[in-house]
């Protein structure tokens, strides 16, 4: 603020304002780049929004319509980390009998991750001209997504192994790279609380059940803070029916090409940018609604 103010008294002194302009039209640009910087970092507080994330998208009703989006949505969020600078690991995938995935599961690896994905757990709704039907009728498709943090292992998580029944299996589907083809895919089930937890991505069963064991631990965590708290939206997002009226965003690419959050408002008419991955504006607006809110 001190180098503008001494770039105008400059200007002032010579005569000539216009010389320092671009000076401090720039100082402003850096000046509100680093307000935007501290509101996001006061934003990103809490205490699990510093820790890596598990997702999970699921699709909702409509077969093969729903899957395909599930897997655009993975497409999306998978381009989203790379270009913000994350790493992925895909967990679990779970491929659809003629396109698309019927489940998914990705670890998102960086600073922050979880406290920015949160900001995009809940029921996504595109509207297009379905590539499925020969008739090339207008479709409405929607998917979830949920985002868990990933547990610190200082954070105490109970785990009883007797509670446990642990199944190997070989993934199914044709699944491509996500999937493999060996016997070592690991299913683990919590017997006390029915929680069912699987992983196929490695070849290694020793590697698959650790990271099962991390979604469970996950999972346990979340379930305790729901007791403690005594609500069902504190980590995981308040859980709706995957259907119309309780998405979070719309993806419109037909009669008209939008994408809009019902949540703030925020919305742009270059969907394809944002369906390969720009959706930074649209996680900001809502980390700065929930700021105004508190």
């Amino acid at each position: 603020m001190a180098d503008l103010e001494t770039f105008l008294e400059m200007g002032e002194e010579e005569g000539d304002e216009q010389s320092v302009l671009p000076e401090i039209m720039q100082g402003i640009s850096s000046l509100q780049e680093k307000i935007r910087k501290a509101e996001l970092a006061e934003m990103l507080s809490g205490e699990m929004d510093p820790n890596n994330a598990i997702v999970t998208i699921h699709p909702g009703a409509g077969g093969t319509e729903s899957q395909d989006w599930a897997q655009m949505l993975l497409r999306m969020y998978l381009r989203w980390a790379e270009k913000n600078g994350f790493k992925t690991e895909i967990i679990d995938y779970q491929p659809g009998e003629e396109a698309g995935i019927k489940s998914v599961t990705f670890l998102v690896s960086g600073e922050c991750a979880y406290g920015y994905i949160k900001a995009e757990a809940g029921i996504h709704r595109l509207v297009r001209i379905s590539p499925f039907d020969a008739n090339k009728r207008r479709h409405t498709s929607f998917a979830a997504l949920a985002a868990l943090p990933e547990i610190d292992e200082n954070i105490e998580v109970d785990i009883d192994e007797g509670d446990l029944r642990i199944d190997t299996f070989r993934s199914s589907g044709s699944g491509g790279q996500h999937v493999n083809v060996t016997d070592s895919a690991v299913r683990i089930t919590h017997i006390p609380t029915g929680i069912v937890v699987q992983c196929q991505n490695e070849r290694s069963q020793h590697k698959n059940k650790a990271s099962a064991m991390k979604v469970l631990r996950a999972r346990l965590y979340e379930l305790e803070k729901e007791k403690l708290l005594n609500k069902r939206e504190d980590i995981a997002g308040e859980k709706k029916e995957i259907a119309w009226g309780s998405q979070i965003r719309s993806y419109v690419l037909h009669p008209y090409r939008m994408a809009k959050d019902t949540r703030t408002g925020m919305e742009s008419g270059n969907v394809d940018a944002v369906l390969d991955g720009d959706l930074n504006s649209f996680i900001e607006a809502f980390l700065l609604k929930g700021k105004g809110e508190k």
